[in-house]
């Protein structure tokens, strides 16, 4: 397939820009498709345990966005913005710059507040790198110093800067791990209640880790999807999911990745046959899923990687006929928008 057949036109007007005053008040969208027809269902969210059954299992993203972004000076004095894709270690990191002139291996920026003021070191680009991103080294623990002085990086279609309602919504409620640059936005319409309302029927919850990294937003490049060099993210499955995934599949029951990046964990675990480490898997029509039987996720931008991926899942025309259908009834789209709800085909 080519890259223009993932391609709709959105109306700027449908990306929510906002979170909802009730992380459960979005909409739900169900797509059943089987043999004989394409059904299309608009409910709410607050449905979805009713679509559920006793031993189903949800699997979710329990990665915790870190404030990524920071801004300061260099050495020369020049404004530069540094943007962590992941931290590396403790006090290391790799890093897009935005500065007037490309940093050189060994240069200093000059970051945080005047009164507090620290300083991270350019240390190069990775052997791997795709020519992005920097390998950088901080004066001490970069963990605590992002807590302190960095800011919450929201998606680039998102205009307005973080506030104090985007600290709290722009992370799920399972969150606990922290290294993400971008929400798994799925298990952003999950509250507490919800859970309690799923282990209440029977349904077990159980959670991964995925780093969502910033080339979850990086557009493909090339018509011909072949030769697009897919980002990479660190996951880890613990063996209590594991076993749990097992336990349902055995049971009859199934297994529900919340969001993509769940199931791209699930997956690259399956085809890989590892527990932890790095995935480059780019899922595009005609992968063969090998674990997952339901997906939740949001509405996904135009020739993206993850509409590649969730038009594998469900079939290309039908999400082409639910994306349509959520544009002409006026669906919220992307990070704040509504939810789908889709099944294996």
């Amino acid at each position: 397939m080519r890259l223009s057949d993932f391609n709709y036109n959105l109306p700027p007007e449908l990306i929510a820009q906002n979170p909802l005053p009730n992380r459960t008040a979005s909409r739900l969208l169900v797509l059943e498709n089987n043999a004989a027809d394409i059904v299309i269902k608009n409910q709410q969210f607050t449905d979805l345990i009713d679509l559920l059954n006793p031993n189903d299992l949800l699997v979710f993203n329990d990665t915790k966005v870190i404030p990524a972004r920071l801004f300061g000076k260099k050495e020369s004095g020049g404004a530069v913005e540094v943007f962590l894709e992941r931290i590396t270690g403790e006090t290391t990191a790799l890093a897009q710059i935005r500065a007037s002139k490309s940093p050189k291996p060994g240069n200093k920026i000059i970051l945080g507040s005047d009164d507090e003021p620290f300083e991270i070191e350019v240390m190069g680009r990775p052997d791997d790198s795709d020519n992005r991103f920097y390998e950088i080294k901080f004066s001490s623990p970069c963990l605590s110093l992002l807590e302190k002085h960095g800011q919450l990086p929201l998606p680039p279609y998102i205009t307005h800067e973080a506030n104090a309602d985007d600290l709290e919504r722009y992370q799920t409620v399972v969150a606990k791990n922290p290294g993400a640059v971008a929400a798994p936005t799925a298990g952003l319409h999950f509250d507490q209640a919800t859970l309690d309302k799923v282990m209440a029927k029977g349904i077990k919850y159980t959670t991964l880790t995925l780093h969502v990294g910033a080339g979850t937003f990086t557009p493909v490049r090339t018509e011909d999807l072949s030769e697009h060099k897919m980002h990479s993210e660190w996951f880890s499955i613990p063996t209590e999911t594991q076993e749990l995934i097992k336990q349902t599949k055995l049971a009859g029951g199934k297994v529900i990745a919340v969001g993509t990046t769940s199931l791209r964990a699930l997956e690259s675990s399956a085809a890989f046959g590892i527990q932890e480490g790095e995935t480059k898997l780019f899922i595009t029509p005609g992968y063969e899923f090998k674990v997952v039987d339901q997906l939740i996720t949001n509405f996904h931008l135009p020739c993206s990687t993850l509409l590649m991926l969730v038009s594998a899942f469900a079939g290309v025309e039908p999400i082409r006929k639910a994306y349509d259908h959520a544009i002409q009834q006026q669906y919220r789209f992307f990070s704040y928008g509504d939810a789908m709800l889709l099944t294996r085909q």
